[in-house]
């Protein structure tokens, strides 16, 4: 029989590749969902909405990508809207790794949550909270998800390597970069949704042998042509973040105001994401391999795949 599954950030570059593998399938039919773009335009924050949205559906992914108050509000109202209904839709809800906060080591799902470190992470500590009260749910927790169309972890990085901002950041660059294939995500979801033994479940989903920041940067770089790479002093990028990135920040706002694309702009590297370079935490990704029988893409094979969609090199 054919699921009918929602997809909540259907246009997204998670929901996008799964609205994809679902239509592939033989028990899926994918409802595309998001605010802007092709598909069922949905304000999932609009609760009445939300609930006409459900009629029919036996499955929900919220793969919602957007300010963190709107990404509450809208778990808030899917749970909400969800347990009305006669029979509960099965809820895959997207977390990140932000919600460790600053921990070191290796933490598995039991690890206390802590969302001090941003806005977003105590965002997405408040989603699972929510969460957690609804009778069918399973919760992922990805680390950096890159492949082809990966905006974070694959285009800005290609960027920022291309024009020699990032290369070998020396004690900048040694934490452990938990990397995590679309792919691998994609395959993630599904199992979830065709295994009713892990409803109830929580999954870190990352690479099994993750290399340090600056091991990323150098494999990368490599793959995309940009070999030898750049040593970058901590003095550069103390002035990359505080000095360089504010400015760049204000700029963004701007250009988006204005309705121009901001991704024209340099990438910017704020002191979140130099913290996280640094942060030696190793996601513990056993049970998704137990559970949803994942094995996980090789970090070679992925950036091969990743390299076409990446940003090229700039033109001189």
């Amino acid at each position: 029989m054919t699921r009918r599954i929602l997809v909540l950030g259907g246009n997204g570059f998670i929901g996008s590749r799964i609205v994809a593998a679902l239509a592939a399938t033989d028990w899926a039919e994918p409802i595309a969902a998001s605010r802007h773009g092709s598909g069922l335009r949905l304000d999932a924050a609009r609760p009445a909405a939300l609930a006409a949205a459900l009629d029919g559906i036996d499955a929900v992914v919220n793969a919602i990508v957007a300010p963190p108050a709107t990404m509450v509000a809208a778990t808030e109202a899917l749970v909400a809207a969800a347990t009305a209904r006669p029979v509960p839709p099965l809820l895959i809800q997207f977390s990140s790794m932000s919600v460790y906060g600053p921990v070191e080591g290796r933490v598995d799902e039991s690890t206390p949550l802590d969302g001090c470190l941003s806005l977003y992470a105590a965002a997405k500590v408040a989603i699972e909270t929510r969460t957690r009260r609804y009778p069918r749910a399973v919760i992922f927790r990805p680390g950096c998800v890159y492949g082809p169309g990966g905006k974070q972890w694959s285009e800005r990085i290609a960027r920022l390597l291309c024009t020699r901002r990032i290369g070998d950041l020396g004690a900048g660059g040694d934490g452990i970069a938990n990397l995590v294939l679309i792919d691998d995500v994609v395959t993630a979801t599904l199992a979830a949704l065709t295994r009713p033994t892990v409803e109830g479940a929580v999954f870190n989903l990352a690479m099994a042998d993750p290399p340090d920041w600056n091991g990323y940067f150098l494999r990368f770089a490599k793959v995309l042509g940009t070999v030898p790479i750049a040593r970058r002093s901590e003095r550069r990028l103390r002035i990359e973040t505080t000095l360089l990135a504010p400015s760049l920040k204000i700029l963004e706002r701007l250009v988006t105001r204005a309705g121009w694309d901001p991704t024209r702009l340099p990438p910017l590297i704020s002191p979140a994401l130099a913290r996280l370079w640094r942060q030696e935490i190793f996601l513990d990704s056993s049970a998704a391999e137990r559970d949803l029988g994942l094995r996980w893409t090789p970090l070679d094979q992925g950036l091969a795949v990743t390299c076409g969609a990446a940003a090229p090199p700039p033109k001189k």
